[in-house]
């Protein structure tokens, strides 16, 4: 059992994750950079620790300075939240060999599912739907080309380790991918630090599907429903409700069911969200979050 819990967060989600800990009876510690030394999650927590300058690169995402935080505090785990090194691998490692518990997915689920290519392969593999398209490595432009042709026009060219609409180019007519290409490669190089991609069939009219699940270190897996979160500009999200008008009962309980079914079959461990996209009574996985989201 958790008795005392770093949160590696600030803001809004540091304040939900410290007062569910404090209905549990769980005692709670917050870090801050200098800036966030009177913010709200600080003065909420049991303790608090000074992580850093103000810039994030020089606290919330130095993974030595949480750890050595956690361990000076006392912690027995680390919350990491989301975003900053909510989906770090490395940082997942890094806590578990300090000896303190992840509250989060397994390091090998971050980094099987960090990369849409490799995610879309497991997700087959594990029986879930997924959109038609190429998802392997060979990146030559003429290779990848003759590749769109095959699955057919429209594609999307999207970048692997993208994120945040980031990465992505619609390419209706084929006199443009070789442009598309170059310039999507070149974002996705600048964004993420690498510039491969996928090539996958543009669903003209879908609705995004969203389902939150959690697995504990049982082997049991549950879902919380869908979101639907069609409504977006530039690839963001603007609104998401839940749940989806565009689902009946049965549709909610099947795309529940392979989500549930996937995941106990690759005994993931913790909160995740995973995507899909919705036309004409089918689903298609897109990708997943090995994070809290929403």
């Amino acid at each position: 059992m958790i008795q005392s819990l770093l949160i590696a967060n600030r803001g809004e989600i540091a304040c939900r994750v410290i007062r569910t800990a404090r209905r549990m009876g769980i005692r709670t510690i917050a870090v801050h950079s200098d800036a966030d030394a009177q913010a709200l999650h600080v003065r909420m927590a049991d303790a608090a620790v000074a992580i850093g300058p103000a810039p994030v690169r020089q606290s919330y995402l130095v993974g030595e300075r949480i750890i050595a935080a956690a361990l000076e505090s006392g912690a027995d785990a680390i919350h990491p939240g989301y975003g900053f090194l909510s989906e770090n691998a490395a940082f997942a490692q890094s806590v578990i060999d300090a000896g303190l518990i992840w509250v989060g997915p397994d390091p090998a689920s971050i980094t099987a599912m960090g990369l849409k290519d490799a995610a879309k392969r497991l997700m087959a593999e594990a029986g879930v739907p997924v959109t038609p398209g190429y998802m392997g490595e060979n990146q030559a432009p003429d290779f990848l080309a003759a590749e769109a042709a095959a699955i057919g026009y429209p594609v999307l060219i999207k970048a692997v380790a993208g994120g945040g609409g980031k990465g992505m180019r619609l390419v209706e007519d084929p006199a443009d991918f070789a442009q598309a290409l170059a310039s999507c490669q070149r974002e996705a190089a600048s964004a993420f630090g690498n510039p491969h991609v996928l090539i996958e069939k543009y669903i003209l009219s879908p609705r995004h599907i969203e389902v939150q699940v959690f697995g504990d270190a049982h082997g049991n897996v549950v879902h919380l429903f869908e979101r639907d979160c069609s409504l977006q500009r530039r690839h963001q999200k603007v609104w998401e409700e839940a749940g989806s008008p565009a689902l009946n009962a049965a549709q909610r309980d099947e795309i529940g069911g392979i989500c549930t079914k996937a995941l106990t079959q690759l005994g993931y461990l913790g909160a995740g969200t995973i995507e899909f996209l919705y036309e004409d009574g089918r689903f298609y996985f897109i990708e997943m979050n090995t994070r809290l989201q929403v």
